[in-house]
């Protein structure tokens, strides 16, 4: 097994695993422009493009199950407490300023 590398991300040493990705010719460019822009490696641009995107896609899931828990359980009793309702009303009008 091969000794573990350090990543580039800055998050220490992780190992690393090769991924060949074969690109149509403008996204290639438009990376290669991108990365001399930022003055990175376009692998390091892809990489942390990619790490960015999966991010985004594991909170989408997260609020996916949010939203989908809170249509099941809609109007029952774990909806919402009455009482915190009503002092969060209060709260509110209080806060309001009047007209």
């Amino acid at each position: 097994m091969k000794p573990a590398t350090p990543s580039r991300s800055g998050r220490g040493r992780e190992p690393v695993k090769n991924f060949h990705l074969p690109l149509p010719e403008r996204v290639y460019e438009a990376l290669r422009h991108q990365a001399s822009l930022v003055r990175k490696p376009a692998t390091v641009v892809a990489r942390e493009a990619i790490e960015v995107w999966l991010q985004e896609q594991e909170r989408a899931v997260v609020r996916e199950a949010i939203a989908a828990y809170a249509v099941q359980h809609a109007g029952s009793s774990v909806d919402l407490d009455p009482a915190l309702e009503r002092a969060a009303l209060e709260a509110w009008r209080a806060k309001k300023p009047p007209r």
